[in-house]
């Protein structure tokens, strides 16, 4: 009876991952998480190309470019592109174009210590609203053949286009979903908003590997249009005195040059039909973007104007304000009535707006008429709590916010209306709303909240952090008295099966180790 008895309670543990404790407070203990491994030959380049990923140029209806990777043996590679048509010989009216090879030598830089090639093509001279395929490699090993389509040249139909805050951790367990549903729900979408932190340590090449893997061909047929966040920055090594942006990005990324002097490939823009977004490097020189900003706005007739960097100007989660960059940007977004802002680095969801500053006809309702529209959204793995009085204190009303939650939006413009819908992870509508443009008026705006799911907060959700029993939590505060539990790590491995708690009061904190009968070990 005993052994039956024992080989039950080793199954329970095998399906539940739990076990239950007989002695101290018998709590059942949380199910602990097993972080994959990767060896290292999984993120080294070979002969054959990976890593390739579609962009655009300054103008999407003529150019496009695309970068791979390879091992430093392949000095000389090749892009092919034609016309795509249903006829599997499309291939007949190719041309092929030689490519700029870098060669990228990390081998020195913790966490990057690598020597590869990067390949770079820019397609030029396009057809507007047409579809191309192309394939790259070095004359003999080949990727398969890669379609994308051009923009339409001046044209004010329906199109549409992802936006994703940081990926940043959990990047190949975590991301791959995120963006595979997102794909599955605006297969169409022209290009992908990436607004920084795309990986959590600048050079490291495994993270840079997981961004790759998750998105896979993605990335090769939506063109990306990333910008840096500050886990894009750096030291280079223990001996440097400032920190650098990631060694990978300009060579694994090909988009246009048009931005300040200095900042080339970090912050730019692009028009695509109606629209001009720009994208800025909120990590650096920011009165130089300022500038410059102000003048590709002020020279655009494009319709909506979008904009997007990492720092938000209206932070959503606790502890941080960025109140230098919304000083110096706010106004000038104000002077040019941008439509609407794109961020991440908060690692929560919030979406409002500020008022449109602007005298209106009387009887107009300005509960349906708005400014700029700024969002932050997260798409990876890392989850921060949401500021307690919500926008308080800022020039700006927040709507609707989440915690605890991926998501990913997908913004879609038709020549006078642009429809803004985040969803989650699986697929589920969690905020939605809609601008329409009226001439000689500020933004209609058209609240959709009624067709999205309930608001998601760390309290009604599964939890973020591993439960501390409650008997453990009291007789820990009993000890130190006027502290909160900030935080809890569940550890269950062959060094330490217990607890891993943070206490904060005011500026003191404290990390204690607690076992699972409550002994405070350290």
């Amino acid at each position: 009876m005993e052994l039956v008895m024992a080989i039950k309670c080793k199954l329970i543990v095998l399906l539940f991952g739990f076990v239950v404790i007989n002695g101290g407070f018998g709590q059942e203990l949380p199910r602990t998480y097993k972080a994959p491994e990767f060896d290292l030959e999984w993120r080294k380049p070979t002969n054959h190309p990976d890593r390739i990923v579609l962009s655009y140029g300054e103008d999407p209806a003529t150019s496009a470019s695309v970068t791979w990777r390879t091992t430093a043996e392949i000095d000389t590679a090749y892009a092919e592109i034609a016309m795509a048509t249903a006829a599997p010989k499309f291939w007949r009216n190719a041309k092929t174009l030689k490519a700029v090879t870098n060669t990228f030598d990390a081998t020195n830089i913790n966490g990057a210590e690598v020597l590869a090639n990067y390949h770079s093509v820019w397609f030029t001279d396009l057809q507007s609203n047409t579809t191309y395929a192309y394939r790259v490699g070095d004359g003999k090993r080949w990727s398969e053949w890669i379609q994308f389509k051009t923009a339409p040249k001046e044209n004010k139909d329906k199109f549409s286009f992802l936006y994703v805050g940081d990926t940043q951790n959990f990047i190949l367990e975590l991301w791959s979903r995120l963006i595979r549903e997102g794909y599955k729900k605006a297969p169409d979408a022209k290009f992908i908003v990436h607004a920084g932190d795309l990986v959590n340590n600048a050079h490291n090449e495994q993270q840079w590997q997981e961004w790759f893997d998750a998105g896979g061909w993605i990335h090769a047929s939506i063109g990306a249009f990333p910008i840096p966040g500050n886990h894009e920055y750096q030291n280079l090594s223990p001996e440097a005195t400032e920190r650098s942006l990631s060694a990978q990005w300009e060579h694994q990324f090909t988009l246009p040059e048009n931005g300040p002097e200095g900042l080339e490939e970090t912050a730019y823009y692009m028009d695509y039909q109606n629209m001009r977004i720009i994208g800025l490097n909120s990590n650096t020189d920011h009165e130089k973007q300022a500038e410059w900003v102000d003048k590709v706005l002020s020279e655009t007739d494009k319709e909506w104007k979008v904009v997007t960097f990492h720092h938000p100007l209206f932070s959503a989660s606790d502890g941080r304000d960025n109140k230098e960059w919304r000083e110096l940007m706010k106004p000038i977004f104000d002077k040019h009535k941008v439509d609407l802002v794109l961020q991440g680095h908060d690692h929560s969801y919030a979406r409002g707006r500020v008022s449109p500053n602007e005298n209106v006809l009387d009887g107009v309702n300005m509960r349906d008429k708005t400014g700029t529209v700024y969002v932050v959204s997260v798409s990876g793995g890392k989850m921060y709590g949401l500021r307690k009085n919500a926008w308080d204190g800022y020039d700006a009303e927040r709507d609707r916010a989440a915690e605890n939650t991926q998501l990913f939006q997908v913004i879609s413009i038709e020549d006078d209306r642009l429809s803004f819908e985040s969803y989650t992870a699986v697929g589920e509508l969690y905020d939605a709303f809609d601008l329409v443009k009226k001439e000689g008026l500020p933004n209609e705006f058209v609240e959709r909240n009624s067709e999205a799911i309930a608001e998601r907060r760390f309290s009604n959700t599964i939890p973020y952090q591993d439960p501390l029993p409650k008997e453990l939590e009291q007789l820990v505060l009993s000890k130190y008295p006027g502290f909160q539990v900030s935080r809890v790590t569940f550890v269950n491995d062959k060094e330490f099966t217990g607890y891993k708690v943070r206490l904060d009061k005011g500026e003191e904190r404290k990390e204690l180790s607690l076992d699972v009968n409550g002994k405070i070990l350290d």
